[in-house]
């Protein structure tokens, strides 16, 4: 019986936190690379997709990784949400993106906590 490897998987949420709730509606997309040239040099950005936060402020569909995927970029869209929520003009940050490592069977979660004139990210569990 042959072992099958856990799947490199990546998970995001959106937090308000000036608001204090979840930032539903707003689009995700997600690229990769992975090692691959002929010196170990990491390959172009492949984008697979993307997913829109729901009331909860995740994406549950986002695409699955490729096995040989080393870096993964998040590209989150603020600006339609900032500038809709209530007391919301212009975005500062009208476009959010994030470049982070994998590792090889692991699952990597990738919170935005978000306001009007900043933000923070961190892997969670």
């Amino acid at each position: 019986m042959s072992a099958e490897k856990p799947a490199t998987s990546v998970s995001t949420h959106v937090l308000d936190t000036a608001l204090g709730r979840p930032a539903g509606g707003v689009a995700v997309a997600l690229a990769v690379r992975g090692a691959g040239g002929p010196r170990g040099e990491s390959r172009a950005w492949t984008r697979l997709g993307g997913s829109t936060t729901d009331a909860d402020g995740r994406c549950e569909d986002l695409p699955a990784l490729p096995a040989d995927a080393t870096r993964v970029l998040l590209r989150f869209e603020v600006g339609p949400y900032l500038s809709g929520r209530p007391g919301g003009g212009p975005a500062f940050f009208p476009e959010v993106t994030v470049d982070f490592a994998v590792a090889p069977g692991e699952h990597h979660h990738v919170p935005l906590l978000l306001s009007p004139y900043g933000y923070s990210v961190y892997r969670g569990s």
